[in-house]
């Protein structure tokens, strides 16, 4: 079952970050709370969406996106932050329908993109979004300002 997250489900979904960053080898970098995943999600001005998957009353999945605009296309779309099912529900069909979850959103909205990045030694999840039929963007870098770096350009 797929469902929007509740301010319930704050803890599980930190949880599995922590759980997504370990397997992506970047434990040491979370630092998010309680408080502001709670903010982003369901505070005044809400900048993060959040859907989760359950299995037998348990989240055992979720994605965290937020809203992004394509000059080329005029219209919002949707970046999807974190895609993650824990590793004992995998194969249930979960990430899938997490995925047409977003998808019938921007269908619905008239969005034209539904876009993540993904790590490119990550094989599984490359070979899973290739299956639902997800073009990678083999000629785009990613490229991330932080800490000192993001600090000191403004000076």
């Amino acid at each position: 079952m797929i469902r929007t997250a509740t301010i319930h489900d704050v803890p599980a979904i930190i949880g599995m970050i922590r759980e997504l960053a370990d397997y992506e080898k970047s434990l040491h970098e979370v630092r998010v709370t309680h408080e502001q995943l709670e903010s982003a999600l369901f505070g005044q001005e809400p900048a993060l969406h959040a859907h989760v998957a359950e299995q037998d009353g348990q989240v055992v999945g979720y994605a965290l996106w937020f809203l992004n605009f394509s000059t080329w296309r005029g219209t919002h779309g949707i970046y999807l932050e974190d895609l993650y099912v824990r590793p004992e529900a995998r194969g249930g069909g979960h990430g899938k329908a997490l995925m047409a979850e977003l998808a019938r959103i921007c269908v619905e909205r008239g969005y034209h993109r539904l876009e993540w990045s993904v790590l490119d030694w990550n094989e599984p999840a490359i070979a899973f979004y290739k299956s639902i039929g997800a073009i990678p963007m083999d000629e785009w870098t990613v490229f991330r300002l932080t800490d000192e770096a993001l600090r000191r350009l403004p000076r």
